[in-house]
């Protein structure tokens, strides 16, 4: 049930907006102050397109467009005019909004960041992109986790980032975090769009979650990004899903309160549960152990693959960028 998009919103429901933005090509300062004049714009017209919006998700790249370019005088900062115009957006329409923006990073490349602000003009959610679509993009991979934070009426939200949603340990960690509704911005282009769906129900599905994920739409003049917006139930069933048109606003009421019932109540396949308790049925309280080498192997700092000394493409130099020279530093305190 999506209640015809949120038009008949119930008392648990959350209604979300996501914004199949224009693909924009940015170049100058100039082009960066017209793309947040224009999202500020798209802001109200969600507010207007349904007065129960609780949450309105503009995709990955909506502000600094597909380019790749890291000049920093078109990069942003948490305090830059671009995050304070989307604030004074959702404090003036009183909705909360879900942004995307390129940040300046001192120490390296920029990161790839995500912000969620509630209504007030808060900023409730920081996250930077842990798995830059590799080789392709040149952004520094992410170094502070995967938040949860407290949305609308009481639900748990996380965001995730375009390719992080191809890998099932971001949502898993999500969800394990508390995640009800489990957002997933990108700016993919028409050849990732089967396992763009896929993805988006897997993760549902895995977790019992539901997700909302929204690409860019239309074309820059270079790249023809995809929209399709989509909504997954709990049970990986498709809730609504959005065309091709460019800035289309597609909703739908979710409803975290059956994601907290189902997380409860279902037995067969409460797959995140099972997950550290299997064989409940032979063991008590199932075995709690982690079979997983992978995980071993990741934790202890030796991942490799068993083909790893074959694997082609090692850096961005396919793409056109550097070796880079630094290593990672990890998490920042």
């Amino acid at each position: 049930m999506s209640g015809l998009g949120g038009l008949n919103k119930s008392p648990n429901g959350v209604v979300v907006g996501l914004v199949q933005i224009q693909n924009p090509w940015i170049v100058t300062p100039n082009d960066v102050a017209r793309q947040t004049a224009r999202i500020v714009e798209l802001v109200g017209k969600a507010r207007r397109n349904n007065p129960g919006m609780d949450l309105v998700v503009f995709p990955e790249y909506s502000l600094h467009g597909l380019s790749m370019d890291i000049n920093p005088a078109i990069m942003c900062t948490l305090d830059g005019p671009e995050v304070a115009a989307f604030k004074a957006a959702c404090m003036q329409h009183r909705i909360w909004g879900c942004f995307s923006i390129m940040e300046l990073n001192p120490g390296g490349n920029p990161y790839n960041s995500g912000l969620i602000i509630d209504d007030t003009g808060e900023i409730r959610l920081y996250y930077r992109k842990l798995h830059p679509w590799v080789p392709v993009e040149p952004w520094e991979p992410g170094n502070i986790g995967i938040p949860v934070c407290e949305g609308p009426k009481g639900s748990k939200l996380s965001l995730i980032i375009c390719h992080d949603g191809m890998f099932p340990e971001m949502a898993r960690e999500a969800a394990y975090k508390g995640a009800e509704i489990i957002l997933r911005t990108a700016g993919y282009t028409a050849p990732i769009r089967h396992t763009w769906k896929i993805t988006n129900q897997t993760n549902a599905f895995h977790n019992l979650a539901q997700t909302a994920s929204v690409c860019l739409c239309g074309s820059d003049g270079s790249f023809d990004s995809m929209g399709e917006g989509m909504f997954c139930n709990f049970d990986g069933t498709v809730m609504v899903e959005g065309s091709h048109r460019p800035d289309e606003i597609i909703t739908c009421e979710l409803r975290p309160d059956l994601v907290r019932e189902a997380r409860l109540h279902w037995g067969v396949e409460n797959n995140i549960y099972q997950l550290g308790h299997r064989g409940y049925v032979a063991v008590k309280g199932g075995a709690q152990d982690c079979p997983y080498t992978f995980m071993h192997d990741m934790v202890a700092g030796k991942y490799r693959l068993p083909w790893e000394a074959e694997v082609v493409h090692k850096d961005g130099t396919s793409c056109g960028f550097d070796v880079p020279e630094r290593r990672y530093k990890g998490p920042e305190a």
